[in-house]
């Protein structure tokens, strides 16, 4: 009879030689509801004081669904780019030495460093039709700035890093021994990367993804100047808060926050969801 309440408790949390869990647990838990839960549901409060029909006009309204959708579109092909571009440059980090990898490896966190109107700026000045880049891919009739592809350039630049420093360590931890024995039994170098390399990097590469794509989707600084800002065209959702907050329109600022909120909550979700799968998966 008493062996029963010490099982039932066991299961809230695992044995540990580690002391002070439910101490370390309660200030985990109050500081991300002071800094995170609280105010997140202030937004949500001041959302569902509008009404569901206002509430629906707003999120339903054609300038605001545009704006979300060049938010998110964009900043999920940024990701995508990233992703690709960003294993890649780990690769090389990892499994070159060169002259001068030290000074690559360094220009990765320049866009952690840079602020993101300098960044903006720099990347407007650039591919400008009357820029360096610009000017160069205005006879092909690409236009880059103020345009939602200038948009995904600036997501680029900005998110880039968070895809190497995610997949940079986990590809370390990788012995060569794996690649060269995977070699030795005939795998071809496509299969080496697919079927050896790839289960073990896709947690982190998921990681990666999630990490550039909520940046970029709450990015502002880097892209009011590069976007030019056309409603319906290049007008993202994060600038088209600010407009309605100048206007003093409180109420639709915070319903298309709160928009933005529960669509990237989903998203994110989905893609944790896929990364304890592929874990469970692939161990």
């Amino acid at each position: 009879m008493t062996a029963a309440p010490a099982r039932a408790g066991w299961r809230l949390k695992q044995p540990s030689v580690v002391p002070g869990f439910g101490l370390t647990l309660g200030l985990s838990l109050a500081w991300l509801a002071l800094i995170i839960l609280i105010p997140l549901c202030g937004l949500a409060w001041r959302s569902a004081a509008l009404g569901w029909s206002e509430f629906w006009a707003i999120a339903t309204d054609r300038r605001t669904l545009n704006a979300l959708r060049i938010s998110f579109g964009t900043a999920f092909v940024a990701a995508v780019v990233n992703v690709v571009f960003g294993t890649l440059v780990a690769w090389v980090l990892v499994r070159y030495r060169f002259f001068g990898r030290r000074i690559v490896d360094a220009m990765v966190d320049l866009p952690f460093a840079l602020p993101t109107a300098v960044a903006g700026i720099a990347l407007t000045t650039l591919y400008a039709s009357n820029g360096w880049a610009g000017s160069l891919l205005k006879p092909l009739g690409i236009k880059v700035a103020y345009t939602p592809l200038g948009i995904v350039v600036a997501l680029v630049f900005i998110g880039l890093p968070f895809v190497v420093r995610t997949v940079q360590p986990v590809m370390e931890e990788i012995d060569r021994e794996v690649e060269e024995a995977a070699a030795t039994l005939g795998a071809s170098r496509f299969q080496t990367v697919t079927r050896v390399l790839f289960p073990g990097l896709a947690p982190a590469i998921l990681t990666g993804f999630a990490l550039a794509f909520a940046r970029g989707v709450g990015e502002y600084g880097s892209v009011i100047f590069i976007a030019g800002n056309l409603p319906n065209i290049s007008e993202i959702a994060p600038l088209l808060i600010v407009i309605r907050l100048e206007e003093f329109n409180y109420p639709a600022a915070t319903a298309i926050a709160a928009i933005m909120l529960a669509i990237a909550f989903l998203m994110l979700l989905v893609i944790n969801l896929l990364q304890a799968w592929n874990r469970k998966r692939y161990g």
